[in-house]
């Protein structure tokens, strides 16, 4: 795209590309976690694929701006010594960059109250407090903040580089491939803390379980809520300075 994308449109963009992930993202984990829906239960297959197929319809819902969809994303390309963000030809400085932040928090947040909606009868025919945040925020099965945080900086960070070279890559499987690779992720890394692997997926739909009316809802969690914010912001930074010291990132 040689035309660059107003502020604007690259935050309406993000927002609808975000919000369009937590619905399916957090409408698959409602359909395995909440009573006497048709997927009750569905395991943690279903749980994969659902958050991959969900990445894959944020990216095309947000491509004009890179769909990004995650604050990782965009501080990781920050980070890699890119002039401008990819897809929307927009100039990397702080007014972008709290642009994209911004859009991808909104949609986070407006997406978990859809997700709240749809399942609405659902929520109050789940009796478990633990079960109804799971479906807008990650926990770990063992609680731990320094190795929970390192976990989600490892998961993230393979996200990150994978988007980052991915463009300089023969094939380019765009949305495909990095609804395979969060998959993927998901699969071998996401045992320990439920692989949030973006801040926006988890801060944004817990801030929302705060303030939705959700039948029994119990506690928020804020105790845990700063690791799947920092540890997918150092994995994915840290991402972005190892691809521009190795200069595998193709021009933006």
């Amino acid at each position: 795209m040689d035309q660059s994308l107003s502020l604007g449109q690259v935050f309406l963009s993000e927002f609808l590309g975000t919000a369009i992930l937590i619905i399916l993202g957090g409408g698959v984990v409602a359909n395995h976690l909440l009573g006497k829906t048709k997927g009750n239960g569905g395991g943690w297959v279903l749980i994969t694929f659902g958050w991959g197929f969900a990445v894959f319809g944020g990216v095309y819902a947000a491509y004009k701006s890179g769909a990004h969809l995650n604050p990782a994303v965009t501080l990781g390309i920050a980070a890699s010594g890119a002039d401008k963000f990819g897809g929307s030809n927009v100039d990397i400085n702080a007014g972008s960059i709290f642009t994209y932040l911004g859009g991808e928090f909104a949609g986070a947040i407006v997406g978990a109250i859809i997700v709240y909606l749809v399942y609405k009868q659902h929520f109050d025919a789940t009796d478990d407090p633990g079960l109804k945040l799971a479906v807008f925020s990650t926990g770990p099965e063992i609680r731990n903040p320094l190795w929970n945080t390192l976990t989600e900086a490892v998961a993230t960070f393979v996200l990150v580089f994978w988007v980052l070279i991915a463009g300089g890559s023969p094939s380019a499987l765009g949305p495909l491939g990095v609804a395979l690779i969060v998959v993927a992720i998901g699969m071998s890394l996401g045992g320990p803390t439920g692989y949030a692997i973006n801040p926006a997926r988890d801060l944004g739909p817990r801030i929302a379980h705060a303030f939705l009316p959700i039948k029994g809802k119990g506690s928020s969690d804020w105790g845990y809520a700063w690791v799947p914010v920092v540890g997918p912001i150092i994995g994915g930074v840290v991402a972005g300075l190892l691809a521009n010291a190795m200069d595998w990132i193709p021009a933006l």
